[in-house]
């Protein structure tokens, strides 16, 4: 028996954004919600994100919901620590915040909004708060605007909550009995398993590691799932190598023609790599364009500007 690896793109959306109970057990652990705050009942939301098959963007919104309260939550897996993450997160969570009103509505129709990021890096590494002689952010911290001579928490209206799995090492016990740490186990461990744990109770946990069973993969979804690998393994060792973006378009160009013979194919490729590698996102139509285009000289532009531009529209819209 064999586990796929539920960061995996194609495998957390499997999971999480097709199964309402096992996204509301998770919800419901990260967030330490119990008795009468439990979340009971959740509707997704419209996602603005790509089919299943596409691929891995590893800077993604991946499952929006909302519960009876009117709260809405956006969970997200982000693979890869990329420039200006807190901020994309911070925005993110204010745009969902506003885009609840129409025009002319009044502002008590707003709801709050919960933003859920499962880190597979370190945000706040406890050597970087030694130094600066601060307190240890735990593995999972979770985060409002409080009033900072009373300490009130009364700006609750968008709130944030970060897993950081690298600090599972942490936790005193080598597996965890339930809640939030036992989520972060099977992020970290589920690749490994060769079977189904004994001790793992019926409910959420053992729903999500049955669904990333690989033996209830069809061809179709081992191929998609092994895609989604293959660019994360190909946009990790892009950072890794923590090159400067003057050198990245001679490093991409060299590993990408390596694997496709220095053709517009691997050139479409590596514009795409890089591009998620700064956490810029793709929509169908833009990566449709990128990875259908055949001319190598437009190519080349976009490959140069995809490494300093900020957005996709600047890459294809250049002159």
């Amino acid at each position: 028996m064999a586990f796929a690896d539920l960061k995996n793109d194609f495998v957390f959306r499997r999971i999480f954004a097709t199964h309402p109970d096992i996204l509301r057990g998770l919800l419901n652990d990260l967030l330490e919600r119990t008795d009468d705050r439990v979340i009971e009942v959740i509707e997704y939301l419209p996602s603005e994100q790509l089919p299943l098959v596409i691929g891995a963007k590893l800077s993604i919104l991946d499952v929006r919901c909302k519960d009876r309260a009117g709260t809405t939550f956006v969970v997200e897996m982000q693979l890869i620590h990329v420039p200006g993450f807190i901020n994309r997160v911070v925005y993110n969570a204010c745009k969902a915040y506003v885009s609840q009103l129409a025009s002319a509505e009044k502002y008590t129709k707003l709801t709050d909004v919960v933003a859920i990021s499962i880190c597979d890096f370190e945000l706040w590494p406890d050597a970087e708060q030694d130094e600066q002689q601060l307190e240890h952010i735990p593995m999972l911290s979770r985060w409002s605007m409080t009033e900072s001579k009373s300490g009130n928490h009364g700006l609750l209206q968008v709130q944030y909550a970060f897993l950081e799995l690298p600090k599972l090492r942490n936790l005193p016990q080598s597996k965890p009995d339930a809640g939030a740490s036992y989520w972060a186990w099977l992020f970290v461990h589920a690749p490994e398993l060769t079977e189904m744990p004994t001790d793992l109770p019926e409910g959420p946990y053992r729903d999500a590691l049955e669904l990333a069973n690989k033996a209830t993969f069809s061809q179709q979804e081992l191929d998609a799932y092994q895609k989604v690998k293959d660019e994360i393994e190909q946009v990790r060792e892009l950072a890794e190598a923590k090159l400067a973006e003057g050198e990245a378009v001679g490093f991409i160009r060299g590993h990408m023609s390596g694997k496709a013979e220095g053709k517009a194919e691997g050139k479409a490729e590596a514009i795409v790599a890089i591009l998620a590698a700064r956490g810029i996102s793709l929509n169908e139509g833009s990566r449709a364009r990128i990875t259908g285009c055949s001319d190598v000289a437009t190519l080349d532009r976009w490959l140069v500007l995809a490494v300093s531009s900020s957005s996709v529209e600047d890459v294809l819209n250049s002159s």
